[in-house]
């Protein structure tokens, strides 16, 4: 997906209440939350996406610590929807 396509979905959805289920090209699908960092814009331009996993969703909404999440490339997710 381009960044354009995923950042509509991200701005539409009220993400901080809901998980996405994401679906990838090469890999299983994931359950996540997309983080939306200081780092956000330069990450979006280049469509990389900081996300936080099922495992660490609930560590996260406590402590919103960022070292919890990871980033992966845009390109590689074929569909998003929410759980």
């Amino acid at each position: 997906m381009t960044n354009d396509q995923i950042e509509k979905f991200i701005t539409t959805e009220d993400l901080k209440k809901h998980s996405v289920r994401i679906h990838f090209k090469t890999r299983n699908p994931i359950i996540g939350i997309f983080m939306k960092t200081p780092d956000y814009n330069e990450l979006k331009s280049k469509n990389f996406w900081r996300i936080v996993s099922g495992s660490n969703i609930d560590s996260w909404k406590k402590s919103q610590d960022i070292s919890l999440a990871r980033i992966f490339n845009g390109a590689e997710i074929t569909k998003l929807s929410l759980v």
